[in-house]
């Protein structure tokens, strides 16, 4: 594959930490060539490869780059293909789902109510939600779910994430989806708010009607007044289905073995979870404007709001964003079907990147790129990942096959742990399965996503790490 692209680059000299000065056409040249492993396996060479062959390997269709420093956006750069088949070029401008991303975005336009005094962060949503109300249970008795909770997934609400639907399906209303007459569970309270943490698209969902409710406006027009006009997100919507006119600039989506999505992408009415269609230029203006509202006021928040956005809460998550564990970066990740990205950024430091993909398997790659590009502008912070591989007798692999449900969430759903030829294997439904290997007696990982599994012993038990537990079933 060639490396054909549009390049905008808008400062044209950066210095190194050497003190010479290099242009960033070398820094990109450099990143292209050398693409280095995101985990490693301790007493192993895995090299870098080119940007191209890393796309191959990992059977990605198209990438979108954009890198700011400095507190400047400094360069764009697209490769590969916006739609295989039709061969068309990825471009800056080409429009890719952000899937959760769409979170942090969203929360934007709450704390930004909240900063007009319009919302208030540590009351019961239902004193303000009108066409809905989140039905109280056992759960609920002497603690409200708040718009705080919301935020930072502690709200005990149900649903991890969405599937979203064909173009030709029927579209539910936000209060089928939050009713379950969607293809997902009734979004409701099932643990103690306040008390735990467990990422809940579905409280994103009560968010994007609660926003709705006090404005009287649609979500997707809200949206664009407050956060994408005025941070000049001119290549970004909340709108679903995708309008027309938009689609001539949109990415096809492909899943983990390359094959397009059907219909090209799927459509997701639970917006302010998974809706927002962008480019990664545009994600780079939401990072430093954030960064600069972090810093003082006169921006898209209040300083103080934007820092409480940014404290880390249960599980390193703030109001929307996720934050590192040294406390110096925010950021998220997003995964709609077909379409994968990546976005990270200093606090204080006006630096960072977003990666976006049309694939499956993009996750993977933007990681590496990230990493990458981190170690060519001399950003710390991005350490590689290095695993030991042991070797385990063959029926230490025998008794973790089978059919495994998460605990709890009806929304997460399951996956299978499959042992074929002495591997192991670990399968969500209607994606490839991942190897797995050893760590320990207990400990398994995919050299690809890095994804950790955790056996509980004595039990039939796995902890996937990040995730929650699963029982495997019968």
């Amino acid at each position: 594959m060639r490396l054909p692209a549009v390049l905008c680059v808008l400062s044209l000299i950066c210095a190194s930490g050497t003190g010479h000065a290099v242009s960033p056409e070398e820094r990109i040249a450099a990143i292209e060539g050398s693409v280095s492993p995101m985990v490693v396996i301790k007493g192993e060479a895995r090299p870098p490869v080119g940007l191209a062959q890393r796309m191959e390997q990992l059977h990605v269709a198209g990438v979108s780059v954009a890198v700011f420093n400095g507190g400047k956006f400094e360069w764009a750069k697209a490769y590969g293909y916006a739609d295989k088949e039709r061969g068309i070029r990825a471009t800056p401008d080409t429009l890719f789902l952000a899937g959760s991303i769409s979170k942090p975005i969203a929360a934007l336009a709450a704390l930004g109510l909240v900063d007009k005094g319009v919302l208030d962060l540590d009351t019961n949503v239902n004193d303000r939600l009108k066409s809905w109300h989140l039905p109280d249970n056992e759960f609920t008795t002497e603690h409200k779910v708040t718009l705080h909770n919301l935020l930072n997934h502690t709200a005990g609400t149900t649903v991890w994430g969405f599937r979203g639907y064909a173009r030709t399906d029927r579209i539910p209303s936000t209060v089928e989806v939050l009713e379950g007459k969607g293809n997902t569970p009734p979004i409701r309270v099932w643990k103690v708010p306040g008390e735990s943490w467990r990422y809940s698209g579905g409280g994103y969902i009560i968010m994007q009607q609660l926003l709705t409710d006090v404005t009287g406006r649609p979500f997707p027009d809200l949206m664009r007044e407050m956060v994408l006009k005025p941070l000049h997100m001119n290549d970004s919507t909340y709108e679903q289905p995708l309008p027309v006119g938009w689609r001539a600039n949109a990415a096809s989506g492909y899943d983990e073995a390359g094959v397009k999505i059907p219909g090209s992408w799927r459509v997701y009415p639970e917006e302010a979870a998974a809706g927002l269609w962008t480019t990664a230029s545009d994600l780079a203006r939401y990072a430093l404007a954030v960064e600069s509202a972090y810093l003082s006021d006169g921006g898209i928040l209040s300083s103080r709001m934007t820092r409480t956005m940014l404290s880390p809460g249960m599980a390193n998550h703030g109001l929307g964003p996720i934050i590192t564990s040294d406390g110096r970066r925010f950021g998220h990740t997003g995964s709609d079907a077909g379409f994968q990205a990546s976005l990270t950024a200093y606090i204080d430091g006006g630096a960072g990147v977003a990666v976006m993909t049309n694939s499956d398997n993009g996750l993977p790659l933007a990681d590496e790129l990230i990493l990458t590009i981190a170690r060519e502008y001399g950003w710390s912070g991005f350490p590689e990942v290095e695993k030991t591989v042991v070797q385990l007798p063959r029926d230490a692999y025998q008794h973790l096959a089978g059919r495994y449900r998460y605990q709890g969430d009806p929304g997460v759903g399951e996956f299978v742990i499959l042992l074929r030829n002495g591997h192991l294997f670990m399968q969500y439904p209607d994606a490839v399965p991942r190897e797995l290997l050893a760590e320990s007696e207990t400990r398994f990982f995919d050299l690809i996503t890095g994804t950790e599994i955790e056996l509980q012993k004595g039990s039939t038990m796995l902890n996937v790490i990040g995730i929650g537990h699963a029982a495997r079933l019968p």
